[in-house]
């Protein structure tokens, strides 16, 4: 992940915005379709990192006007502007006629400003297949029978979740140590991390364990710490959705997480980890960008033992020196809790699904919309959603029959200078079921590290013992779900990070308990058990 500076990117969202509200002040409604050469112009908006060249020069994108015989107007938001734009451009009812990766079936019910496809799906055969085969991603999108924002789908090889315990395999082996499968056994690892110099340069510099600084508007998160407390037999779902904020599922009953006795237990484990010096003081405050080069050091000698992250890519790039150190392990149960009682994060349908990847504005002109719903069509065929994954067939992928592609060497070549020739997990698109993609790193990778998951990922019921992708609350709901987190977490985050550092969470614990549940978890809890009772039972 590439980390500029403030300025930058504070250029670049300025750039972004003001490219979109010049590409958008020519593209509002009227009966009439624009055209051009005979053509009806169609404008997609694409919300792109700035990894990625620019979406109108990808080759596979400008192969789309034949297909759909029209004229594409290609609009390019940086993600980073993005997050500024969006509300502005719902508000001013001011969208594009297409749009991926930018509005969630949410956003369409507050705005009607969205086709409801569902009445559009003879004209959308690809999609009709792709909920066909996979139904749950019918289920994320559809509120009450229509269908504003499709889903995308990367394939089967990233039902992953995004969410893994890594340690150094090298430093296991060199001390003679095996990874620990309790957390008793975790800390004597990383006692002897600490004193035994693994990297073996003559220096006390290892950090034991890492850890990610707490947020400030949700507890739980991306490579969180309190992953760990799977460990108690607690499912997280740190990739998306309600966990973050404490929400979980046991038995189809949903509860809090952040007032249970196992988060209490985590908390407390973390407090003698600090206390022992095996996880840096700074660590809860500590910015990312540090965290990192923590983490990557100078590429040669390893300076961690064990984190939360992705997978090895975390310490350098696929294949480096020090991404080859590292390992995934299950979760070391916590005391009390047996192997068969563990679980892990089961984020894998938010990491292969993603809810708001194509919309269409409503009331186009017939040329417009028949162009519009030819590309959307075409973008969910399997070629092109390779393409935009990987890049255009066949200058970065080779398709060696009707199910199999490779992608080559040239697209990591590429992508691993920042100009990647595709948009990646931004496609509008899916991936069918009986698909292989060969030499596929990104996939493999995850793959590489999630399968070490596959026993504690038995341990439970996917439905019943977490929340699918697919429940969701209705806008009020969902405003008073966000308002009442806003108060939870600026009241519990601080008191938290004093327990993990300085301990004190019994004396203060049935207060703590009261008071979130005062401003508003009991009820959050109380809403997404009437969600989840309405899509699941």
């Amino acid at each position: 992940m590439a980390h500029r500076s403030v300025t930058k990117k504070a250029v670049a969202a300025v750039a972004g915005i003001s490219a979109l509200s010049m590409a958008l002040a020519g593209c509002g409604g009227g009966s009439e379709a624009k055209m051009e050469g005979g053509k009806p112009v169609v404008t997609v908006m694409v919300q792109q990192a700035s990894t990625q060249v620019e979406v109108s020069k990808q080759k596979w994108a400008q192969s789309l006007e034949a297909k759909c015989d029209c004229k594409i107007e290609w609009q390019t938001v940086l993600d980073t502007a993005w997050a500024q734009q969006k509300n502005a451009s719902l508000t001013g009812g001011d969208v594009a006629d297409l749009s991926i990766r930018a509005y969630h079936p949410e956003d369409a019910t507050q705005y009607p400003l969205f086709e409801n496809l569902a009445d559009d799906m003879d004209s959308l055969p690809n999609v009709k297949a792709f909920f066909e085969e996979q139904p749950i991603a019918k289920k994320m999108v559809e509120i009450d029978g229509q269908i504003n924002a499709l889903p995308s789908s990367r394939g089967q090889a990233f039902h992953a979740s995004g969410q893994h315990m890594l340690i150094n395999k090298t430093w296991l082996d060199k001390l003679g140590l095996k990874a620990p499968t309790t957390w008793d056994e975790l800390t004597n690892v990383l006692e002897a991390f600490k004193t035994q110099d693994p990297n073996g340069n003559g220096k006390a510099d290892e950090i034991p364990m890492n850890v990610r600084a707490l947020g400030t508007d949700a507890l739980g998160g991306w490579w969180n710490m309190f992953l760990l407390i799977n460990g108690t037999g607690v499912v997280t779902q740190f990739n998306a959705g309600p966990s973050a904020n404490g929400i979980a599922v046991k038995d189809g009953k949903v509860y809090n997480w952040a007032t249970s006795d196992q988060f209490k237990e985590v908390v407390k484990y973390y407090n003698e980890l600090f206390g022992k010096g095996l996880i840096p003081k700074d660590a809860l405050t500590k910015d990312f960008s540090k965290y990192q080069a923590e983490l990557q050091s100078d590429g040669e000698t390893a300076l961690t033992g064990v984190i939360f992250g992705w997978d090895g890519t975390a310490f350098g790039a696929l294949d480096s020196k020090l991404y080859k150190e590292y390992e995934a392990i299950p979760v070391p149960a916590a005391p009390g809790v047996s192997q068969d009682e563990t679980v892990w994060d089961g984020s894998g349908d938010y990491n292969e699904y993603e809810d708001y990847h194509m919309s269409m504005k409503k009331d186009l002109p017939e040329a417009t919309k028949t162009a519009a719903l030819k590309i959307i069509n075409t973008l969910y065929s399997q070629d092109y959603a390779i393409q935009q994954m990987y890049g255009s067939i066949p200058d970065y992928v080779t398709k060696d029959d009707d199910k199999t592609y490779t992608v080559s060497d040239k697209y990591y070549t590429e992508t691993n200078n920042g100009k990647s020739p595709a948009i990646n997990d931004r496609l509008a698109g899916w991936v069918p079921n009986d698909v292989t993609i060969k030499n596929a790193q990104d996939s493999d990778s995850v793959q590489l590290v999630d399968k070490v998951y596959a026993e504690q990922y038995s341990h439970y019921d996917q439905t019943k013992d977490m929340m699918p992708v697919y429940v969701r609350l209705n806008t009020e709901d969902s405003n008073t779900f966000s308002n009442n987190n806003a108060q939870i977490w600026n009241y519990a985050i601080p008191i938290i990070s004093k327990w993990l550092l300085n301990g004190g969470i019994d004396e203060q614990w049935d207060n703590y308990v009261k008071t979130i549940d005062d401003y508003g978890m009991k009820q959050n809890v109380e809403m997404w058990q009437k969600a989840y009772d309405k899509a699941v039972k």
